[in-house]
């Protein structure tokens, strides 16, 4: 994977399995971006493929790949002012028939995902009337009403405060328990570290490495990572990694 002449990520070569929550880590312009992006369809690969199923994921048709995968970008920003509930049911649009209006099933699978994101009420508020963290937390009730097997999420914390932080992850957590297979790039290796069962981390310059969590997470790694050091210590009884 390219930027310009940069080589970010070279000969990556791994898979995301149903049921995992995989938490994508590096230092800002490593690429992580670009990869949701790439898995997403939404760019070509610089070399090899992206397959799902076997299959080559570009060769499949887009509205086949909406209905399987769901993509949250970094900031979800609406181009127009419309009601909250309508914002929720673009994510339903991957399942519409051509031409065809959501129905009230449609209508009520947006407003259970509000609720899931502590919006329950919100619906008829217009989007321009929402703080950024709401903002956020609407963006995410779309995805989840879109129901993918798929969830690319870049960095989903953004904006929010660390209640939501941890319940947004909860969320997630539950969709991979359930199933799903969540690949979410994070900026705190502590969050990755609870809620992830693998990280891949992304170096920026070509190389990568991908493993369990608690392998990947560590000290001595992320130190390697970040090119800062860290250290690892315990907080109310949950191990923690820290600037030094």
């Amino acid at each position: 994977m390219r930027a310009g002449a940069r080589t970010l990520v070279e000969g990556l070569d791994t898979g995301f399995a149903a049921g995992e929550f995989v938490a994508i880590l590096g230092c800002n312009g490593s690429g992580k971006t670009l990869t949701l992006r790439t898995l997403a369809a939404l760019r070509a690969p610089d070399g090899g493929q992206v397959e799902l199923d076997g299959h080559d994921l570009r060769a499949q048709s887009r509205r086949s790949l909406a209905q399987r995968i769901g993509l949250l970008a970094q900031d979800a920003e609406s181009g127009f002012v419309t009601t909250v509930e309508e914002f929720v049911l673009v994510g339903r649009h991957p399942h519409l028939g051509t031409f065809a209006w959501e129905s009230e099933t449609d209508r009520q699978f947006a407003r259970q995902a509000l609720a899931s994101v502590g919006l329950a009420g919100f619906g008829a508020r217009t989007t321009d009337r929402l703080s950024g963290g709401e903002l956020r937390r609407v963006a995410i009730a779309a995805l989840l009403a879109q129901q993918p097997e798929i969830f690319l999420l870049d960095e989903p914390t953004n904006h929010l405060d660390p209640q939501h932080q941890i319940s947004v992850l909860e969320i997630f957590r539950a969709c991979a328990s359930a199933g799903a297979t969540v690949i979410a790039t994070l900026h705190d290796p502590n969050l990755a570290a609870r809620y992830a069962d693998r990280a891949l981390l992304l170096f920026g310059d070509g190389r990568w490495r991908a493993g369990p969590s608690a392998e990947m997470l560590s000290a001595s790694v992320l130190s390697e990572l970040y090119v800062a050091p860290m250290i690892a210590g315990e907080i109310g009884g949950r191990q923690v990694v820290l600037p030094a």
